[in-house]
Order: C-alpha cells, then structure tokens, then sequence
C-alpha cells in the first residue's frame, strides 16, 4: 500500500557549477525548460569537448566551491590555494578558466546552458527528488558516513519531508509512463528512479573509495524496497532518488521551502 502522509518540501539545492559542491536555497525557480534554474547551469569540458567530472579527473573531489546568494559569483579554492579567488561568473570566464587550466593541469572551458542545464539525463531535466528519510535510512548502512556527506554524494536537488523513507518510489510508473504529482504550483511527472554512478561511492572531500560501497548499497536497497514500488524500473538496484519531467510551463515560476507535496490522479 502506498503511503501519502504528509509530504512536503523541505530542502532545495542547485549546483550551480556541475560536479562541484552545492548551494541551499530557500527559495528557487522552474524555468519554462522545466529546469531547476541555476541548477548544473555551468560545466567544466576539456579541450576534446570531454566532461570534467568525479568520473573522468578525481582533482574535481579537492576543488571547493561557494557562491554568493545570487550565484552571480564563485570563490574557488584547492589545497594550495587555501584563501580561495572570487569570481563574476558571467563576466570573468576567462579568469575562471585560467584558473582551472592551472588546477587540473590541462586546458579547460567553462561552458553555460542557462535553459536546461547540463542535467545527466537529458530526456529528463527537471530536478531530482529523494525524502529526508531516504537519505537517513541510507546512513545507517553507512555508520561512519553523515546525513550530509550522503546529501552530497547522491546530489538530490529537493528533499522531501514528512513522510518515511523511499517515499519517493511512488513517484515512477512503468517505463514510459510516469507518475503526475505537484509541488507548490508546479505540475511534475515522476519518471524513473536515478540510475547511479561511481560518484557516489567517493568521499565528496577527498575522492577516496568507500569499501565496498557499491556492494552494500545494492544489497540494503533491495532488502528495504517497499513492497508497493513497481519493481520492473530496477534493473538493478544500485538507483535512488527520482527523475523528473515539468512540461508547459508558460513562464518561470517559484518553487519555496514548506510547499506542499501533492501526488495527482493519473
């Protein structure tokens, strides 16, 4: 059975530098993309048009990130640039660039997708979605790993409160079909569960591998798949959080901390 309880919004995150750290918000905005706005609206590619990421150049783990309230601006810094450089993201590219040609030893671009983003499914770019008790239910099988290091492995960008953990396996249907439910104003179609990368298997400071990660994530997620989720999307079980789809919108439009959670009749 299903369970609705009391479901509501309770975190938003956008990063606003893809696979660099995050920035919490209280407020964000659903462009008419259906995109998280400011969310992955940057990407580091190297000079073969190749994406800098966790998966590709391990440096990224080391490299810090901050933003002002209006991402308008970024301070980066490393372990041998401790005090950090601040820069106007759209009017110091080239020094941004300067500065990550020197960190990871190689040139680099930073490129922007101020419509979609660079989601990591691109048939998909609405935000992704996991509950609180998601990410609390996955520390438990991860003793020496916090709530927040787990927040930042898995890179959800709204947290759902009120409800019990894998609330938000309710949220997909069949392939190729999807689920409708609202938050706030904003009508979203739950997709499928996020297939998983080696990413999360890497302390998000240093980079370094979590023994056996991968092994034991796959087997607690199977053994707590809550008996109502439609199992034909889990090919495997190494998924978590939810993709998600936003159509029509007509114009940009607010999504707030404390919006209600409402999933629609399909």
């Amino acid at each position: 059975m299903k369970i609705n309880q009391n479901p509501y919004l309770s975190k938003i995150i956008v990063y606003p530098i893809k696979s660099l750290d995050g920035l919490s918000i209280s407020q964000g905005t659903l462009l008419k993309s259906g995109a998280l706005k400011q969310d992955r609206q940057w990407a580091i590619f190297d000079k073969h048009q190749k994406l800098i990421n966790g998966k590709s150049n391990h440096k990224i783990y080391q490299l810090r990130a901050t933003y002002d309230d209006n991402v308008s601006q970024v301070t980066l810094k490393h372990e041998d640039n401790k005090v950090g450089q601040t820069f106007n993201l759209t009017e110091e590219r080239k020094e941004i660039e300067s500065f990550l040609s020197d960190y990871f030893g190689c040139s680099v671009y930073l490129k922007e997708n101020p419509i979609t983003g660079f989601p990591d499914d691109s048939e998909a770019c609405g935000p992704t979605i996991i509950s609180q008790g998601t990410l609390e239910t996955m520390v438990q099988w991860f003793p020496n790993i916090s709530v927040e290091e787990i927040r930042r492995r898995f890179r959800a960008n709204l947290e759902i409160n009120g409800v019990s953990a894998f609330w938000e396996d309710q949220l997909f249907a069949n392939k190729n079909e999807w689920v409708n439910f609202r938050i706030g104003d904003i009508n979203f179609q739950g997709i499928n569960p996020c297939q998983r990368c080696i990413v999360p298997t890497k302390d998000s400071y240093t980079g370094e591998k979590t023994e056996n990660f991968q092994k034991q994530f796959i087997k607690k997620r199977q053994e707590t798949l809550p008996p109502w989720v439609n199992s034909s999307q889990f090919n495997h079980f190494y998924r978590v959080s939810v993709n998600t789809k936003v159509r029509n919108l007509k114009h940009e439009t607010p999504l707030k901390v404390g919006d209600e959670v409402k999933i629609l009749d399909n």
